[in-house]
């Protein structure tokens, strides 16, 4: 146990998606309720949970990263690794150094009952290794609610994936799709409004595919609208062939879903689609966002895109570089093609070199930032209400639209997780500056705004 702790200590660091860092969330929750002082990653702790990522081929070498640098600061401490590389790499893992415990994704949920109960947890002559090949198709329960201290809250409403994209290890990670019961997702999102979180994120692999007990996730963006104390419901990413009309058109009207997508392209090529086993073609993409855009025109909207898949040439990078210049995005996440073993795309050939690779990337990247510069330009002038994060930076405090668009303020007051409005005046960087509205129980006080 850790120096003059009473409690035991328990650090947590998540590697990947906004899912996993939901599922940190709990687990954090889970072991606070056994006993455990929850501490920053680094901080000394007496037991060391990484939740891993198998997205890229990364995946190894930043698990071995993270429990290195856990054991630097704490070399007695326990370590619990879990995850999707815990799943599709429990042998490598049996092999790093430092390791206690592995846990495929069927057992994560449970880690808090598999420690080794007693005084002290004590590191292990070989790791415990709890997998199985297949994971439960049932639709399930969670045993508790996300631990945060974020101003939004991440809500795991789905899990796993039957797409098959011929470049995605997921579906062998976290297996076939499932939901979440409607009244379980309900039951956290009210235990994240009493704790204060004014909104929050749906996540799941792939959301839009949500279909339990004849509920579908328009059913579960109604009723979360009717919780008290829940202002902003914001999706995360969702596929473009399971986003419904039916919640575009919600979403035109509702006071609560943000107005907001991240839809996934991957890539502007045809050909390349279709080698990739994505179901749509660049033109039923395009009509989708501009249907999108026609039932809510101030829709804030992102993509993934995926540089360097075999076979993407230069005229097929020409043709996504004009195809999301011509769209109307206001930011793009830019990934490189990693090859995974057991997806069909590994026996894919001719790959891109890692030279050209970075270079599309870079001007992938560069053309995101005008993207995102320019949908900030088109808000001077005008009023944004924006939903404050924890502290400040430089003086500014700063949080965001419900677009998705990134606004900072000078202020001295505390602004933490409050809804404010905002005039925006000026822009750098893709960041929007602004003045804040005086809030109705103080009077107003001078604005200095940094540029």
């Amino acid at each position: 146990m850790a120096e003059n702790s009473v409690k035991p200590r328990a650090s947590l660091h998540t590697l990947g998606c906004r899912l996993n860092q939901a599922e940190t969330s709990i687990l954090g929750n889970l072991l606070t309720q056994k006993g455990f002082e929850i501490v920053p990653f680094g901080d000394s702790t007496d037991l060391f949970v990484l939740n891993t990522c198998s997205v890229t081929e990364n995946a190894e070498k930043d698990c071995r990263y993270a429990v290195r640098k856990a054991l630097r600061r704490s070399p007695d401490a326990f370590v619990a690794v879990t995850g999707c590389y815990a799943q599709t790499g429990s042998e490598q893992l049996r092999q790093v150094p430092g390791i206690d415990m592995v846990l495929g994704n069927q057992f994560k949920m449970d880690l808090a009952t598999y420690l080794p109960t007693g005084v002290r947890l004590r590191k292990l002559r070989r790791p415990e290794v709890l997998h199985t090949r297949t994971i439960d198709r049932h639709d399930f329960t969670l045993p508790g609610t996300a631990y945060s201290d974020s101003t939004r809250a991440l809500l795991k409403v789905q899990d796993g994936c039957d797409f098959m994209c011929s470049f995605c290890i997921i579906p062998f990670a976290r297996g076939h799709e499932r939901s979440r019961v409607l009244t379980d997702i309900v039951h956290e999102a009210e235990s994240l409004a009493a704790q204060g979180h004014k909104e929050v994120v749906l996540t799941g692999v792939n959301i839009g595919r949500y279909d339990c007990e004849g509920s579908n996730l328009l059913d579960v963006i109604r009723r979360l609208d009717s919780i008290s104390g829940v202002e902003r419901i914001r999706l995360s990413s969702i596929e473009p062939t399971t986003l419904s009309e039916d919640i575009l058109e919600y979403m035109a009207t509702s006071q609560k879903l943000c107005r907001y997508l991240h839809v996934p392209l991957q890539s502007g090529d045809d050909r390349i689609l279709a080698a990739m086993n994505r179901k749509y073609t660049i033109r039923q993409y395009e009509k989708l966002i501009e249907k999108a855009l026609a039932l809510v025109p101030d829709l804030g909207l992102g993509t993934d895109l995926m540089v360097g898949f075999p076979g993407e040439g230069e005229e097929e990078f020409e043709n996504t570089r004009r195809f999301v210049n011509a769209m109307p995005f206001s930011y793009f996440h830019v990934f490189s093609y990693s090859p995974r073993p057991g997806t069909a795309a590994v026996r894919m050939k001719h790959a891109a070199p890692a030279s050209m690779v970075g270079r599309r990337s870079r001007t992938l990247a560069e053309l995101s930032r005008n993207k995102s510069m320019a949908y900030c330009e088109r808000h001077i002038g005008r009023t944004v209400t924006v939903l404050f994060e924890k502290g400040q930076r430089d003086g500014l405090r700063s949080g965001l639209t419900d677009t998705f668009m990134k606004v900072a303020v000078a202020s001295d007051e505390n602004l933490t997780g409050t809804l404010r409005e905002v005039t925006i005046i000026g822009i750098t960087d893709g960041l929007a500056y602004g003045l804040l509205a005086p809030s109705p129980s103080l009077a107003p006080a001078r604005q200095v705004v940094v540029l």
